[in-house]
């Protein structure tokens, strides 16, 4: 089924004054405190219509915010992506050549070649020395906001202390390639006793509404509060409304399994945009290839489907169980 893009509200910054960084790699911010703390890292951009994370990370640096304690990064992550942004056509400038988010292997990264690869390459150093990172993203449909955990207990601690958004999403990634947020240490189970890092997703909501720049700031504002890189007056002084009210419960969705495209030819039953609970196993949500998909299990959650990207091996939508925390 194919659906006409939501209007696009949220115009992208201008990041001219930003744009070559202070690390040698374009697009790339460092600050160092001088003093022990976390190592914090915040990406923004990886997909290069989603302008979100690039509004709360232009914030952050107009504001001159600089770590209290530990080390500050900031990164625009997909710079050649986003300078082909058009609000008329923005599924278009998601990538160059493939997926930014999909290369965090070692094979991928050693291997080049695409653009995203290369771009992947020269962001790894700053990714694999972090260890606390926020990387922010948004969403194909209109939907409320969503943080990914991966499978680690440390990271689902994390999102409940930050209290906010609603609903947590514990799932193993996709088959199409590794996230940055499971890269290195970040995908390492808690057992490892090199497992001292922590990484949070958050899809900030539909990549053109404005609100999703406000779960941004947000979001922005409780990480460097929980990592010690700011105090509470800090954010008070330098970035004034950007913390929002807490949630007011979580939710913990656990993804039991995806559905991945054959083809271009995947269509949903009706309009979902996230977050539905089917409540009853074998319903027909849509078809892969004129074949029926149908949820496994009574009480179904659907998480983020969208075929606006669909092709072979691409995953349309997940299903989980919803839990209260």
């Amino acid at each position: 089924m194919s659906l006409s893009a939501p209007s696009f509200e949220l115009l992208p910054p201008d990041l001219s004054d930003w744009r070559a960084g202070n690390t040698g790699t374009e697009g790339v911010w460092h600050f160092d405190a001088g003093l022990a703390g976390h190592r914090v890292m915040i990406s923004a951009l990886v997909h290069g219509n989603e302008v979100c994370g690039a509004w709360a990370l232009k914030g952050l640096l107009d504001a001159g915010v600089r770590p209290r304690r530990g080390s500050l990064t900031l990164a625009f992550c997909n710079l050649e992506a986003f300078d082909s942004f058009d609000a008329a056509d923005a599924d278009a400038s998601r990538f160059v050549d493939e997926d930014l988010n999909r290369q965090w292997s070692s094979d991928r990264l050693e291997a080049g070649g695409t653009r995203e690869r290369r771009r992947a390459a020269a962001l790894q150093p700053y990714v694999a020395q972090a260890d606390w990172l926020l990387d922010l993203h948004s969403m194909h449909e209109p939907s409320a906001p969503l943080t990914l955990t991966g499978m680690q207990p440390r990271n689902l601690a994390l999102a409940r202390a930050l209290r906010s958004p609603e609903h947590i999403v514990i799932d193993a990634g996709h088959k199409d390639g590794v996230r940055m947020r499971d890269f290195g240490r970040f995908g390492l189970p808690d057992a490892d006793p090199a497992s001292d890092a922590l990484a949070l997703l958050v899809e900030c909501g539909f990549h053109g509404d404005p609100a999703s720049r406000t779960v941004a700031q947000d979001q922005c504002a409780r990480f460097l509060r929980a990592a010690g890189t700011l105090d509470d007056a800090d954010i008070a002084r330098a970035l004034p409304g950007w913390l929002q009210a807490d949630a007011p419960r979580q939710w913990a969705l656990d993804v039991t399994g995806p559905v991945v495209a054959r083809s271009e030819d995947f269509r949903f039953a009706r309009p979902f945009t996230g977050l539905e609970v089917i409540a009853q196993a074998g319903t027909v949500i849509g078809w892969n290839e004129g074949e029926p998909v149908v949820t496994p299990y009574d009480d179904c959650v659907l998480v983020m489907p969208s075929t606006r990207q669909a092709k072979p091996g691409v995953t349309v939508v997940r299903y989980a169980r919803r839990r209260a925390l």
